[in-house]
């Protein structure tokens, strides 16, 4: 019950954030049962266009608090009113909860690497917008891991059924030095990493959606291999 209590304050408190929409993902993936919040925002402008999210997951690995934080900017740029090409740049960073592997109940926060990334981007939309598709090919520095790497990534946002029903999402292939574990703790170094989030919408009115999300990725988080993690999720759009 403390647990939970925690959720609905940050929850309702994230609510005072102005950004486009807020979500609150519980996560039924195996050995996980924690809740993520996800913080959103997509602004269009004259000199092109910025993206963020927040992601904060709760309680992973019996933790109290947040136990991980991770967050994305971009910032794309218009070259002219007719162009649908952008450069591009981004940055990836945040930290999670390490468990303490002597006293299991010490925790220190572990970084995730600084990625910054620089590219370009070509989107494609619908007459009505209604439905959109962003694909970018970015240069790719991971800060004390890859001096040069590369990520390909598409970004979508479709809907259907006069705006009832939404899909969205993204999906990232990148190339970055991993070690991952298989189910019987065997070691594995990696060079690519694939992963992808859906996301499906019921959309109740203007503000409130109900749905759900299914990460599912390859070599990523030190797993080996491939991996399906769904949740049930609440979002609020501003």
């Amino acid at each position: 019950m403390k647990k939970l209590s925690i959720f609905i304050a940050l929850f309702i408190g994230a609510l005072s954030v102005k950004a486009q929409n807020i979500q609150l993902h519980y996560d039924m993936g195996e050995g996980r049962q924690y809740f993520t919040s996800t913080v959103e925002m997509f602004k269009l402008d004259k000199w092109g266009s910025t993206f963020f999210f927040i992601d904060m997951d709760y309680g992973a690995n019996d933790f109290d608090g947040v136990s991980q934080a991770y967050w994305e900017v971009a910032r794309s740029f218009k070259i002219s009113k007719d162009c649908a090409f952008e450069p591009r740049v981004e940055y990836n960073g945040g930290f999670f909860a390490l468990q303490d592997q002597v006293d299991k109940s010490k925790y220190s926060a572990a970084p995730i690497n600084n990625a910054f990334l620089v590219g370009g981007q070509y989107t494609w939309a619908s007459g009505d917008f209604s439905k959109i598709f962003t694909l970018s090919l970015n240069y790719k520095y991971i800060e004390d891991k890859n001096d040069a790497s590369f990520q390909v990534t598409g970004v979508w946002n479709l809907n259907f059924f006069n705006k009832k029903f939404s899909m969205t999402g993204f999906a990232d292939f990148w190339r970055e030095d991993v070690t991952t574990f298989d189910d019987n703790g065997g070691m594995h170094d990696k060079k690519y990493v694939f992963m992808t989030e859906p996301q499906f919408w019921y959309n109740v009115n203007s503000n409130l959606a109900l749905g759900s999300e299914i990460e599912m990725s390859t070599n990523f988080a030190a797993h080996d291999g491939f991996m399906v993690n769904p949740t049930v999720a609440v979002k609020w759009t501003f």
